[in-house]
């Protein structure tokens, strides 16, 4: 099975058990109005540390905001880099691959492939508007890894380390 086809059918699964929760009686499913996606706002910053965060014991830097955010969503807990060097590490985390099946190895501006699947393409399937702001790393102006080539129907940031 592809990989592509594999995280297709996670995720119909899961999509079908949690459509099957919010279900008003039992056998009958819920009103479309009354489904709603949750919003998803994953924050990706280089050399933030578990601890630099108000909401993770940061006592001296204020991060009201961040902290609001954690509060009142998901907090990701227990989590590792896939990478030491910052355009690897972010190429996993967009693919999903490992490190070794990834064909960024370094910060040597060298693009994802058409055929690599983003999380923002599985979010577009699923019904998602996605964007993404900030330092890229993927793919360079005129090549196949610029982020809305990857899946992002909106994009502000910069292509380079």
């Amino acid at each position: 099975m592809k990989r592509r086809d594999f995280l297709k059918a996670v995720g119909l699964a899961t999509s079908s058990l949690v459509m099957a929760g919010h279900s008003n009686t039992f056998g009958r499913p819920a009103s479309k109005s009354s489904v709603k996606k949750p919003n998803i706002i994953f924050i990706l910053a280089d050399d933030l540390g578990y601890g630099d965060l108000g909401c993770f014991g940061q006592k001296r830097i204020k991060t009201p905001n961040l902290d609001k955010m954690a509060e009142q969503g998901m907090r990701l807990t227990q989590h590792y880099a896939g990478s030491t060097v910052c355009a690897p590490s972010r190429c996993v985390l967009m693919t999903g691959l490992h490190t070794g099946h990834c064909l960024v190895r370094g910060n040597a501006r060298v693009p994802l492939r058409p055929s690599d699947v983003t999380v923002a393409e599985l979010l577009k399937e699923a019904g998602y508007t996605t964007g993404i702001v900030g330092k890229w790393g993927l793919g360079e102006a005129d090549s196949t890894g610029i982020p809305n080539r990857q899946g992002f129907d909106y994009w502000f940031g910069y292509l380079n380390q």
